[in-house]
């Protein structure tokens, strides 16, 4: 059966704590949500078990899957963990401590023992090799043959499992890497190698070879978790297209993630990303925050003038990574955020969380350090014979008991108080992240609507609002799994860069149009690997421009096909207005200069409209009324079933309302009612 005939499309968002399945049925438009707990050891034993569950319980088979798109967590646990295998960097004889140079920018001012930055490759493997490049592009010194069987020889000795390929102006003329990495394919055909003209074509050395190396130590990582999934997809008989979910918001094949997994650090966080884009667009919301708060994280997106921003460079772990991702503010913030209190009796939340194992205490897996939603359990917020649907039982007495002994008595308050401290904690730490994304970009807080999702994100929703003096917020429909739902609506896409500093004028239209012709050329060739028809190929220019003497620049949209002088006026009148916009001023007398031009090639996949129906539901009666902690003192409240609210009608908080896998808390003053394709808008009076 082909793969269009194939009915079922599952969106799957492998978390630190949950696997969070979308699955979407062509023949009825219909969409499920499903969770389940993440298998740290191997995520797919977790993810197919998931899969099966949700093929049980929604009625479909395994070959009934057309593709899997999967937003996954390796790469950056990987990082963060620092689990790599052996690697050594090759790099232009003279330049190997680029990496411990780095940038010098001080971030701890008045530290007087400052953090040294990490450094992935210890000095003894960082190899130089006798070439050089001009910046220009000129070869000044050859690369040998006899060179190249030295490398060899050394890298050899080493041992080591993947290799860094990053040389002096290899982004303006990459003749020597790809002589390297043939040479390395044919004497070493085990080792993986990554070449910085591929993976980050680029200027500003310490950020390509940083990029680079991340890269290479990634390779082998990714490669074997995919070879784990697809050998676990093939006995099990499982065949749909898998497609792997990047940072940029867009999906590739496993060959391509297998090659560049370092675009794959933001997988998870950018399907919520691109969710938030959907919603905003079918809400008429043009300017929306969203929020994921899940176990471990607090992800941070802004959409506004129908787009989400792209940064082309990000950072992992102190650790730039220079390639296109959406710009994310990330803090650690979560349900499994653990709550601590000082020598001096001062109480701090995360970032440290129990995560999935072993979780927070009122799991009953072995946690013994306090957690937001231990916090939330004791005040009320959420029911412990109903988490997770039903499916996991909360032990009550133990989220007390540690609180109680944690927090509450080293600081002489009751359990309540402690409990209320640790929610007052997270608040501000979750609005602090919200307005700083806003405000960095020169934006009011006033101006926007929360949209609020993740597993543990509906029960601080409002009352974040509240400190941000936001007065919208959106619960949407499935809220719990909104970032496999977001990445559900992903199109095959990818990323390609050029770098030539030039001043953006009319003489250097020539040199412009040709790097716009190779970009298209290489962008279309890899469209057609992925046997996407020319009706669905999408080519979108962007240019990094500044003005000339600054150190950094901006990324600023080109609607062109054919770059002309009309095209290149409007880019750099373009250029002017968003320096503006995020500085307050701009120069329009000043020469600008070109630094980098980029090509997004995308292929769109086809995909049915999915239908309205109403949101999954188990058991469909209200809960009546529950005792809720609120403005320091006990209050019944009522508790109603997300799926008893009726299309138009309003209700006023406070109140809590269920579904299976989230709980929203409506605050005193606010009032929330359905809209008819499921979602909970919720007001301030």
């Amino acid at each position: 059966m082909s793969t269009q005939a194939r009915p079922i499309r599952i969106g799957a968002d492998i978390g630190g704590t949950f696997t969070d399945l979308q699955i979407l049925d062509s023949r009825s438009g219909r969409i499920v949500s499903h969770k389940i707990a993440t298998t740290p050891d191997d995520p797919s034993i977790g993810l197919m078990a998931g899969i099966h569950e949700a093929a049980a319980r929604f009625g479909f088979a395994l070959g009934d899957v057309g593709y899997l798109l999967h937003g996954t967590t390796i790469a950056t646990n990987a990082v963060l963990e620092r689990k790599f295998p052996a690697g050594a960097l090759v790099t232009t004889a003279g330049f190997e401590d680029v990496l411990e140079i780095t940038r010098h920018a001080r971030r701890e001012v008045y530290s007087l023992r400052p953090r040294p930055f990490p450094v992935l490759i210890p000095r003894d493997r960082r190899l130089g090799v006798p070439e050089r490049v001009t910046a220009s592009g000129v070869v000044d010194r050859e690369l040998t043959d006899v060179d190249l069987a030295e490398l060899t020889r050394r890298i050899a000795a080493l041992g080591v499992a993947t290799i860094a390929v990053t040389l002096l102006n290899a982004y303006v003329n990459p003749v020597h890497e790809r002589a390297i990495k043939a040479h390395l394919a044919t004497a070493l055909p085990l080792l993986a190698v990554s070449i910085s003209s591929e993976i980050s074509p680029e200027i500003r050395e310490y950020e390509r070879s940083s990029t680079t190396v991340l890269n290479a130590l990634l390779m082998p990582v990714v490669k074997a978790y995919l070879h784990r999934l697809a050998a676990r997809m093939q006995t099990e008989r499982f065949e749909p297209r898998l497609l792997i979910v990047q940072s940029n918001g867009r999906v590739c094949s496993p060959e391509t993630a297998a090659r560049e997994p370092v675009r794959l650090l933001l997988s998870g966080p950018s399907g919520g990303a691109l969710a938030a884009l959907h919603l905003s667009r079918a809400l008429a919301e043009p300017a929306l925050v969203g929020v994921d708060m899940g176990g471990t994280s607090y992800d941070v997106s802004v959409v506004r003038d129908d787009r989400i921003d792209l940064v082309n460079q990000g950072e992992i772990d102190r650790l730039p990574v220079r390639v296109p991702m959406v710009e994310i503010r990330t803090i650690g913030a979560g349900g499994g955020s653990i709550a601590l209190v000082s020598a001096g009796r001062r109480l701090t939340v995360g970032p440290e969380s129990a995560g999935a194992s072993p979780g927070p205490v009122c799991y009953g897996h072995g946690g013994t350090e306090p957690t937001v939603t231990d916090a939330n359990l004791i005040l009320g917020r959420l029911d412990p014979a109903f988490f997770l649907g039903g499916k996991m039982k909360l032990d009550l007495a133990a989220a007390r008991a540690a609180i109680a002994a944690r927090i509450a008595d080293p600081l002489g308050v009751s359990i309540e108080q402690a409990a209320s401290g640790i929610l007052t904690m997270t608040n501000a730490n979750l609005a602090a992240a919200i307005r700083l994304s806003l405000f960095e970009k020169g934006l009011d807080p006033r101006d926007f609507a929360l949209l609020s999702f993740g597993g543990a994100g509906s029960l601080h929703a409002l009352q974040v609002a509240e400190e941000l003096n936001i007065r919208r917020a959106i619960f949407p429909r499935d809220a719990s799994t909104l970032s496999a739902w977001g990445i559900l609506h992903s199109d095959i896409g990818h990323d390609f860069a050029r770098s030539r500093v030039m001043l953006a004028e009319v003489s250097n239209l020539p040199a412009i149009t040709t790097m716009a012709a190779e970009l298209v050329a290489e962008g279309t060739a890899r469209l057609v690997a992925d046997a996407i028809p020319p009706q669905a190929r999408q080519l979108h220019f962007s240019a990094d421009l500044r003005y000339r003497g600054q150190a950094f620049e901006l990324t600023i949209p080109w609607d062109v096909q054919t770059p002309d002088r009309l095209a290149l006026d409007r880019l750099v009148m373009d250029f002017h207005s968003a320096h503006r916009q995020r500085f307050s001023y701009s120069n329009r007398d000043d020469a600008v200069e070109l630094v980098t031009l980029r090509l997004a090639a995308i292929g769109a996949l086809d995909r049915p409209s999915p239908g309205t129906g109403a949101p999954n539901a188990r058991n469909q009666t209200d809960r009546a009324t529950r005792p809720v902690w609120l403005d320091g003192s006990w209050q019944k409240i009522p508790v109603l079933r997300r799926t008893t609210l009726e299309i138009g009608n309003s209700v006023a908080g406070p109140a809590l309302i269920e579904e299976d896998y989230t709980t929203a808390l409506i605050s005193t003053g606010w009032s929330v009612r359905a809209d008819s394709a499921g979602h909970l808008i919720s007001t301030r009076s």
